[in-house]
């Protein structure tokens, strides 16, 4: 029954778009040259309603009634290309990776420079293994000047890049997608991971102190157990027991606590 709600509330907040949608359709001058581009027909606001809808459901883990939208999407315009990377995601979600394979490369071959899709094809990818693969769609993605995220992109250009073993890239995305926006603590986070490996350890305090300063609350007993180590390195051990303190109450039954706790 709470399932039914969550569907029908979602329905009801966007009913009003579909409305507005469907008014501007009919709004443009009589005769064949009167339209305007960013008029949608039924049938596209129809398409666009539904793949919003089924982003949203997506988000909530309701990948059953997310794709029974993508359905109804596809139904309404064949060819809509964020349909099918919706879909794609969603099929990620549900471990069909040959399908959703396929949706991302049907969409791009619809809209070859949708910056989304080329962004989330490129984290599938990246997350199945394919890191070398995902890095062209990522770049792909920021070439279009009117992405709005491109700081996502490069994040996770620069996130796969390490996984692939390519440190010097890795390093340069990040910077990439901090200075178009500096309060993202995964890009920190991954950079002190970095900056430590490297025996940049003051460096890594700098870039750690900055992710704890965006994402304390959040913070984990692993990002903590890096915060122990960095300051144990450095030899500061007011601030390292200021992070085994934390750990020790927050997390007292994590892996990271009885590894401190043992002396570790």
């Amino acid at each position: 029954m709470k399932q039914h709600l969550v569907k029908w509330t979602l329905e009801v907040k966007l009913i009003a778009v579909v409305l507005v949608l469907s008014a501007c359709s009919t709004q443009s001058g009589g005769g064949s040259g009167g339209s305007q581009p960013q008029n949608l027909t039924k049938a596209q606001a129809s398409a666009k309603i539904h793949t919003e809808l089924a982003a949203q459901y997506y988000e909530r883990t309701q990948y059953k009634i997310a794709l029974e939208e993508i359905n109804i999407a596809l139904n309404a315009v064949s060819d809509y290309a964020p349909a099918y990377s919706m879909r794609g995601l969603i099929r990620m979600a549900l471990r069909e990776d040959q399908r959703a394979d396929e949706d991302f490369k049907h969409s791009l071959k619809l809209n070859r420079h949708d910056s989304d899709t080329h962004n989330n094809y490129g984290w599938f990818l990246c997350q199945r293994g394919r890191e070398n693969e995902s890095i062209p769609h990522f770049l792909d993605a920021v070439k279009n000047p009117l992405y709005a995220t491109p700081e996502k992109a490069y994040l996770n250009a620069g996130i796969c890049s390490r996984k692939a073993g390519n440190t010097k890239a890795a390093e340069e995305y990040l910077r990439k997608a901090l200075a178009l926006r500096s309060d993202i603590p995964d890009a920190w986070l991954n950079l002190a991971e970095i900056n430590f490996a490297s025996g940049n350890y003051a460096v890594a305090k700098t870039n750690f102190q900055l992710f704890m300063q965006i994402n304390s609350s959040a913070a984990t007993a692993g990002n903590l157990w890096m915060g122990v180590h960095i300051e144990r390195k450095l030899g500061d051990q007011a601030s390292e027991e200021i992070y085994a303190a934390q750990l020790r109450k927050r997390y007292p039954n994590a892996r990271e606590t009885q590894l401190l706790l043992s002396g570790k």
